[in-house]
């Protein structure tokens, strides 16, 4: 089991702190739920149902209907490598480890390369991405990736893109086009656990041609997406007045985290999570990781890259320790 972020309980236990007192910016989930209404008590005593509005409202906010419901993306992750054929994958790297785990445990061959012109380089027949990239924070343009997409078309190949965090900025997703006529063989992943804080609710999506969104069906079997949970992202993905205020909320509050961060190191911003970059320098990260843990601030830590992910604070309370904790850090160096 590879490690993620959000382990507060281990953390309090390691570092003898109370759980309460922990502030959690390790996951890049946003901290402002989508206020989900009361929902009607029938879906705990139903089986979900596929015709229900979600596929309907999903299609709509994602402008595509090429889609499947998944309990959470990483439902996708583990299964759609058994899709192909095991041959070379490669991965535009560093990125989400559980892509290249899931391929390499299916018996493909995974390549890890720098960038995306690598990766079309060399004679794969299959590319997969993170956009915008966990945990780096880089991103593609909409123009790069169709002509990715393109590219490996020709050869055979596809292009596997996890948009896991482009909910806030979407007009560089390229989640509309998967699986139609411009990109018949792109399969984009969504979630509605980062932009939307639900990811408790285990909602994804992905988007593809039909005859891997058949099989994938097929794969996970009947009811993947619990009543509840349909109808929470139902709610979700029609509210545009929500969605609407919240990317302007979080342009303006990852602006504020990636200026607070400045003095650390390099910052790589995203909407959702700030990147500080120390690379050759592992002492200074792990240094820095325990700075902000003995103060009861759990970051994500990626060791062997030299990179430290930073979420956003939910509120004033906690920027202000965040800003403390920072000052501190400065203050010693």
């Amino acid at each position: 089991m590879l490690e993620h972020g959000g382990r507060l309980r281990a953390a309090a236990r390691l570092y003898g702190l109370p759980l309460s007192d922990w502030l959690d910016l390790s996951t890049g989930i946003s901290p402002h739920t989508y206020p989900v209404p009361p929902l009607d008590a029938s879906c705990w005593n139903r089986l979900p149902e596929d015709d229900d509005e979600l596929e309907t409202v999903a299609a709509a906010y994602y402008g595509n209907e090429r889609l499947l419901v998944l309990p959470g993306s990483q439902a996708a992750i583990q299964t759609l490598p058994s899709l192909f054929r095991p041959a070379t994958v490669a991965c535009v790297a560093p990125l989400y480890e559980e892509h290249p785990h899931a391929w390499e445990r299916a018996r493909h061959t995974v390549r890890r390369l720098p960038t995306l012109q690598r990766a079309l380089g060399v004679v794969t027949p299959n590319v997969l991405l993170c956009n915008p990239n966990n945990p780096t924070g880089t991103a593609f343009s909409r123009d790069e990736l169709l002509d990715a997409a393109n590219k490996l078309q020709r050869r055979g190949g596809w292009l596997i893109v996890d948009e896991a965090f482009a909910d806030a900025e979407p007009t560089r997703g390229i989640v509309d086009l998967a699986g139609g006529p411009e990109a018949p063989s792109l399969i984009v992943l969504r979630s509605l656990g980062k932009f939307f804080g639900l990811a408790g609710a285990r909602v994804g999506f992905v988007f593809g041609a039909a005859e891997k969104l058949e099989r994938l069906r097929e794969m996970i079997g009947p009811w993947p997406v619990a009543h509840p949970s349909r109808m929470a992202a139902c709610k979700a993905l029609a509210d545009t007045a929500w969605q609407t205020a919240m990317r302007e909320r979080l342009a303006v509050e990852s602006h504020r985290l990636s200026e607070l961060l400045t003095p650390l190191g390099t910052v790589n911003r995203t909407a959702l999570f700030c990147t500080v970059s120390l690379p050759g320098d592992p002492a200074r990260c792990a240094a820095l990781f325990e700075h902000f843990a003995r103060r009861a601030i759990l970051v994500r830590r990626f060791e062997n890259l030299g990179l430290l992910r930073f979420g956003l604070p939910g509120d004033e309370r906690q920027w202000l320790r965040l800003q403390a904790a920072v000052a501190e850090w400065s203050r010693t160096e």
